[in-house]
């Protein structure tokens, strides 16, 4: 209740402050803030010095969990578009979100512009968590370069009528440079055979990757879309018989995944435990090269 009161109290005041600034204060360019730093990679490229663009949460913090600051909600009410992934990735921020849109600030919500995945049947720990259902839409849309280019397209076109800002040009130049990613990877993970692709992760991250590059998804040590969820004794016992059954080479620990839990569990199973960087941009920025990363970690550690 203190934290509504307290996102209440600061739009209000940003509000007023909003409407005594003078338009001659603004910039020429549109300010674009992204709420994660994998989506805010391609924004940058496709937007380019058309636009101002600012990554919210920083790399490094989970965008499941992340809260905004009072600086944070200022930078989204001042931005004239807000990208965001939707489908509840960005849990601590969608209070703050709802009051920006109701505010009259410009949304573009990716997952709104792809095929979304749904949660299918054996993947993993059955009825684990409430949104690991057989259905529930998977929000971690950014490991499938196909399904970032439909979300590109669909920024383009959005930005071109509500911002009339065109980037059609960059639009076309990085669907073709993710169309040659994918190629990149499937070639790579050609080498791997069949019964080799399982995947155990630290939470049910993997979805689009797995979908596009015919993986099965065997469990998770958070057996959940959201890295927040609870771990039980059942759930930890349960993952035990899928990676012994199934003869799982590697546990794929990753951002949120309770270390204690992983470490058991490899001990019990005597399987290999490799970090892998689901949720964060590599040094140089690049979604491009976080994608090559994360195929080539897999592949190397499944042979």
């Amino acid at each position: 209740m203190r934290k509504a009161l307290f996102i209440i109290l600061v739009f209000s005041l940003l509000l007023s402050a909003c409407q005594s600034t003078s338009p001659t204060a603004a910039t020429d360019k549109k300010n674009i803030v992204v709420t994660y730093s994998i989506l805010g990679a391609l924004v940058k490229e496709l937007v380019g010095d058309q636009a101002n663009v600012t990554v919210l949460i920083p790399n490094g913090q989970d965008p499941h969990e992340w809260e905004p600051s009072a600086k944070d909600i200022e930078t989204l009410m001042n931005a004239d578009l807000i990208v965001q992934n939707g489908l509840g990735l960005e849990g601590g921020l969608e209070k703050t979100l709802s009051q920006a849109a109701k505010a009259g600030v410009k949304m573009f919500i990716a997952s709104r512009y792809i095929t979304v995945r749904k949660v299918g049947r054996g993947e993993g720990i059955p009825n684990a968590s409430a949104d690991q259902a057989v259905g529930s839409p998977d929000p971690h849309i950014w490991t499938d370069p196909l399904t970032m280019k439909q979300m590109v397209i669909g920024l383009s076109e959005f930005l071109n009528t509500a911002l009339s800002i065109d980037v059609s040009a960059q639009a076309q130049d990085l669907e073709n440079r993710l169309d040659s990613l994918n190629n990149e990877i499937s070639k790579d993970i050609s080498k791997l055979p069949e019964a080799d692709r399982k995947l155990v992760t630290g939470h049910e991250s993997l979805g689009y990757f797995a979908q596009r590059y015919g993986f099965q998804l065997i469990g998770a040590i958070i057996p959940s879309l959201n890295s927040q969820a609870e771990v039980s004794a059942a759930d930890m016992a349960a993952l035990k018989t899928l990676i012994e059954d199934n003869q799982v080479k590697a546990i794929f620990s990753e951002l949120g995944t309770p270390p204690s839990i992983t470490d058991a569990i490899a001990r019990e199973t005597g399987v290999k435990v490799v970090q892998l960087s689901t949720h964060i941009l590599p040094a140089d920025g690049s979604y491009f090269t976080f994608m090559r990363n994360l195929a080539q970690t897999i592949v190397d550690n499944l042979r």
